[in-house]
């Protein structure tokens, strides 16, 4: 039997149904042992309908009635974790914490992070975008790395696709035009730069999207997945 739930809207309907359901799987548990001490099933219908009751019964006393109810209530959603980003000190970074901040603002460094938010991931949750920030962060304190935020997001720039953030090198140019997800991601960028650290991706200094798998994918450690990135650190030795 072929239930689809989408078509049963009454509780009563579907509870039925999947009791019938468990029924004829309980029934054969029940009856195989009959089946072989009964001997032949009388000709007689009232005592065959009389039989079939008293197997019915028997199965539902197997299944029981906790586990029926499990099946037919509804299980209650998870509150998701993502846009919900716990910081230091326990602090939540969430919708509401986001509508709280200023308009944000800065130099230099605080544009060239929230740009490589805008046009890396402005499409992610609060989670992501504080993941992403983490990478450049992560490498900006790493010797291998320049020691900027510009100079880190700006690393390659020159070099068709030699690049270590595509769009500074993908030859197209680029345009700030969804003033609501440059705010967004202006904000966020301001809280990293102000140390607002959320520790995500655990020293994460890479990530690619999950529609591509470089090479370097398969050598890294991975740290870290949100959204539509995966994050991986780099096994290097003395450091």
């Amino acid at each position: 039997m072929h239930v689809r739930l989408g078509d049963f809207f009454d509780m009563k309907l579907l509870t039925t149904a999947l009791r019938r359901g468990l029924v004829l799987a309980a029934f054969s548990l029940v009856a195989a042992p009959l089946a072989l001490t009964s001997g032949p099933v009388s000709a007689d219908p009232a005592r065959s309908a009389q039989t079939l009751l008293s197997l019915e019964s028997r199965a539902l006393a197997r299944v029981g009635n906790t586990h029926l109810k499990g099946l037919v209530t509804p299980v209650k959603p998870t509150p998701a974790a993502a846009g919900t980003v716990t910081g230091g000190g326990g602090f939540l970074y969430d919708k509401t914490w986001l509508s709280r901040q200023p308009a944000p603002e800065g130099g230099p460094q605080w544009r060239c992070l929230a740009e490589a938010l805008y046009f890396e991931a402005r499409g992610e949750t609060i989670e992501g975008l504080f993941a992403v920030s983490e990478v450049i962060m992560n490498r900006v304190a790493s010797k291998r790395f320049p020691n900027s935020v510009c100079g880190v997001v700006n690393q390659g720039t020159g070099r068709k696709f030699a690049c270590q953030f595509t769009y500074t090198c993908d030859g197209r140019p680029e345009h700030i035009d969804d003033k609501r997800s440059w705010n967004r991601v202006g904000k966020v960028a301001r809280a990293v730069l102000d140390g607002k650290a959320t520790g995500l991706t655990k020293g994460a200094t890479h990530y690619h999207a999950t529609w591509v798998s470089p090479d370097w994918s398969r050598k890294y450690t991975k740290t870290f997945a949100h959204g539509v990135h995966i994050f991986y650190r780099h096994t290097w030795r003395g450091e």
